[in-house]
């Protein structure tokens, strides 16, 4: 399972109602996690790194992320997060 991370232009999150999405913060910290469901988010603030039987990924402010779901992994935030966030 892959997480994939886009940039995407203002328009395109726009047009997909990134900005009217939940906003989900968290603090500096390391937890489990599993997606029962895929997951869509963008990335207002912070620098995080998600650990997964495919090895690390990276993503920080302005990258839009979507994890698979069924996807078990591990967060670690580097940088409190602030993101938009959408599943299904």
């Amino acid at each position: 399972m892959k997480i994939e991370i886009k940039k995407l232009a203002k328009e395109e999150l726009e047009k997909i109602g990134v900005f009217n999405w939940p906003i989900w913060t968290k603090e500096e910290s390391e937890f489990d996690w599993y997606y029962s469901e895929k997951e869509s988010c963008y990335i207002l603030e912070g620098d995080v790194e998600v650990t997964t039987d495919n090895g690390k990924v990276y993503f920080a402010k302005g990258d839009f992320v979507i994890f698979p779901q069924g996807l078990n992994c591990v967060w670690k935030i580097n940088k409190a997060v602030k993101k938009h966030y959408n599943f299904g």
